[in-house]
């Protein structure tokens, strides 16, 4: 049955994936846009989506084209932080705890059916195992604190006003549309010029999550109430890969015969050697399950570019990479 759809984070990576799943589905796509975003992720299917440009911490805007939509379903990825150039943190209280707030506001004057909001693996700060969502929030930076923050204020709201209002704590996604600057992107660009790019330590370690498997997850949240309000589900693979790993896997793959040079990018402050995902409690509670490897999702990811080759082009501009 086709629903009236709200995403905040439409343009970004994992957004414009999801956006592009429920149009393909046939749903009503409405984008909270902020002013100035770049449309390059979403050029495709601009004639099928609404887009609204406003201000998340603004909350009679949001507010009233909430009203105006009316969203039966709402997808909040919008985030600010998640990645290393992303640094004020007055913007990361404005987007992920004061917009995460103005849009829950909002939406709960109007009523949904769904509101799965995003979270971060990095709430739970850095473990020697794979966290269950049960587990200490130990946030390690700014950022995880204002994630770990939305992801609180969603569950205790959802609890005391009775909606269903989960939260997905996603591990490393990578696939089509990601930031030109991460590391997939970046290692297969260069691999197909038959070279490497800087690498930090061989044994820092991820759980890479194929962004196919993420738009599930937030498809089955949405459409998959379980008996816990404001519940929190990891969404991860449960299998951690070591950059050693990575690198391997995409050598065979890309048949690159440059070899690697390990530490010539410094380890940044959240790299570690234990990072992945206790996911039980989503497939018990939802049924979802990632069906996607590493090597498969790399293969994937590879294909798209292929399939893609102006984007290819892109990715590969120097001067694309350092503005995005």
């Amino acid at each position: 049955m086709m629903k009236r759809v709200l995403i905040t984070g439409g343009t970004g990576f994992v957004g414009t994936n999801l956006a592009r799943r429920l149009v393909h589905d046939g749903h009503a796509v409405h984008l909270l846009v902020r002013p100035g975003y770049k449309p390059w992720r979403i050029e495709a299917i601009r004639a099928n989506v609404r887009l609204h440009e406003l201000h998340l911490h603004d909350l009679s805007e949001v507010t009233r084209v909430v009203s105006k939509i009316r969203p039966e379903w709402v997808f909040h990825l919008a985030a600010h932080g998640a990645y290393s150039w992303q640094t004020d943190l007055n913007q990361m209280v404005l987007t992920n705890i004061t917009g995460t707030m103005n849009l829950v506001r909002a939406c709960l004057h109007t009523g949904f059916e769904a509101f799965v909001n995003t979270g971060s693996s990095s709430e739970y700060g850095y473990k020697d195992q794979a966290p269950p969502e049960t587990e200490l929030l130990e946030p390690n930076s700014h950022y995880a604190v204002t994630k770990a923050s939305a992801t609180l204020f969603c569950q205790y709201t959802a609890q005391q006003e009775k909606v269903h209002l989960p939260t997905l704590r996603l591990y490393a996604v990578y696939g089509p549309y990601e930031e030109p600057s991460r590391l997939i992107p970046t290692l297969i660009i260069r691999a197909l010029q038959g070279d490497l790019p800087p690498l930090v330590s061989p044994a820092t370690a991820r759980d890479f999550i194929y962004v196919d498997d993420v738009v599930e997850a937030y498809l089955m949240a949405a459409s998959h109430p379980g008996k816990e309000l404001g519940a929190v589900y990891n969404v991860g693979t449960g299998v951690q890969t070591t950059i050693r790993e990575v690198v391997e896997i995409a050598s065979h793959l890309l048949v690159i015969t440059a070899k690697p040079h390990w530490g010539t990018m410094p380890d940044r402050i959240w790299d570690t050697a234990v990072w992945v995902a206790d996911n039980r409690k989503i497939g018990k509670q939802i049924g979802w399950s990632p069906r996607f490897r590493f090597a498969d999702g790399l293969a994937s990811t590879l294909q798209w570019f292929q399939d893609n080759p102006d984007l290819l082009r892109l990715y590969e501009s120097r001067s694309f990479q350092s503005v995005i």
